[in-house]
């Protein structure tokens, strides 16, 4: 079926409406084409019947069935969600039957030597042309020319002595028909070529975009695996070598005790590292909750002071009322901790970090700021790539842990600002379904 939602393919027959609501479009503008000329025909032949005469009943009746037709097919087409092929197909043929009918009826009760009514034929001709195969265009063009033809005999055999200009003309405007519908089926025939050549190309555009991807993927595991390796196994000989050290020397109590002491840090720094790498390559969904991210920002704050107090850096924040959006709070704060405790690492003493709050349309930012910049380019380009460190004891997963907390809110992590001033981290998160941004 061809519905608005997911629309299917047409069969080749249909040539240019790929899908029901391309195909509802078409069709409305040539109802509606057949709809202004068979209207304006009319009131022509009401306001001048001195040269056109004047209509009669049948002639009222016939163009009313065409109106009412064309009328019908607008109303029934616009309420329509969907159409099968062949349903379409038939409506096609219908129309195309029904409105050369409708001419043919009109110049028929009309019976005079000029007939504005074989105007009408010209529709049914431009809408197999456009839309049909060749064969079923010539098809309309041969049954249009020949009712042409069929009437000026007719005429003629009842207003013998026959005129030949009248076959003359019935010739030119059977050709012009014929020109008409060949040339426009050419052109729609080429623009069909055209959409499927671009098609081809956007689908081998797409599986070379997919290699592509499944090729990053894999430089990324193998990007992925050697940081993995390097920083395990820095800690691990350590321990073995401490180990080693303390059982193989005959070290005295002290001295034993040192190495068991070096292999105890380094123990925890791999199990550090152990559980940060499980938080960034198997990230929680987040339980969102309506939350008031000012008491997130400000309790952060809070927890970071001590460690920023022995490094002589001070920590503010600063936050609107109400700053309201939907979170998952305890996954939010360990992203703002990781960005707060990286700026307060990466200050000098005496300097200022700074949390901010604040509103922008649909969003909340959340900007973390230092002034120990600026950051060099090539170490910019690189700071939310995991194990990406300039710290000696950091493991280069905070950023990279944060950045995934925010996008998987449907949020952004960026580096916003970057100069010897200021250095500003900014989180932007969807407000949610209270646009407004008020309490629940």
């Amino acid at each position: 079926m061809l519905t608005d939602v997911a629309p299917q393919r047409l069969p080749q027959s249909l040539m240019v409406s790929a899908d029901f609501p391309s195909f509802r479009r078409q069709e409305t503008v040539l109802a509606c084409l057949n709809l202004i000329l068979q209207i304006s025909l009319f009131l022509a032949q009401l306001y001048w019947p001195q040269y056109l005469g004047r209509p009669h009943l049948p002639t009222l009746a016939v163009l009313g069935t065409g109106v009412a037709t064309n009328l019908i097919e607008l109303f029934w087409l616009g309420r329509r969600e969907e159409l099968s092929a062949a349903a379409a197909t038939r409506l096609t043929w219908t129309m195309i039957v029904v409105n050369i009918a409708v001419a043919f009826g009109l110049a028929s009760f009309s019976y005079k030597q000029d007939v504005q009514y074989f105007t009408l034929m010209l529709p049914p001709i431009l809408q197999a042309a456009f839309r049909l195969s060749l064969a079923a265009t010539i098809l309309t063009v041969a049954i249009s020319d020949s009712l042409i033809f069929f009437w000026v005999w007719s005429y003629a055999r009842a207003h013998a002595p026959a005129d030949p200009n009248e076959f003359i003309e019935a010739g030119t405007v059977a050709l012009i028909y014929a020109v008409t519908g060949l040339l426009v089926w050419t052109l729609v025939n080429h623009l069909r070529h055209k959409q499927a050549e671009l098609a081809f190309s956007l689908s081998e555009l797409e599986r070379t975009q997919s290699r592509l991807k499944a090729e990053e993927r894999l430089a990324a595991v193998g990007r992925f695996s050697s940081a993995i390796a390097h920083e395990i196994r820095n800690p691990v000989a350590m321990i073995s070598s401490a180990l080693a050290t303390a059982s193989n020397y005959g070290f005295g109590a002290a001295e034993s005790q040192e190495m068991y002491a070096i292999a105890t840090k380094e123990a925890g720094r791999l199990e550090r590292l152990t559980t940060d790498f499980l938080v960034y390559a198997r990230p929680r969904v987040p339980a969102k909750m309506r939350s008031d991210l000012g008491e997130s920002i400000g309790y952060i704050a809070e927890i970071c002071r001590p460690r920023a107090g022995g490094k002589d850096v001070d920590v503010v924040c600063e936050y609107p009322e109400g700053l309201w959006a939907e979170v998952d709070s305890g996954q939010l704060q360990q992203a703002l901790l990781n960005l707060a405790m990286n700026a307060i690492e990466a200050s000098n003493p005496g300097a200022r970090v700074q949390l901010r709050g604040r509103r922008a349309g649909n969003q909340v930012l959340i900007d973390v700021d230092n002034g120990n910049g600026p950051i060099a380019p090539s170490v910019a380009a690189c700071v939310f790539e995991p194990f990406f460190t300039t710290r000696p004891s950091g493991t280069g997963l905070g950023l990279a842990i944060a950045r995934n907390i925010v996008i998987a809110h449907g949020g952004e992590l960026a580096l916003t600002h970057n100069d010897a001033e200021t250095i500003r981290f900014t989180v932007s998160l969807p407000i949610g379904i209270n646009d407004e941004g008020g309490a629940p």
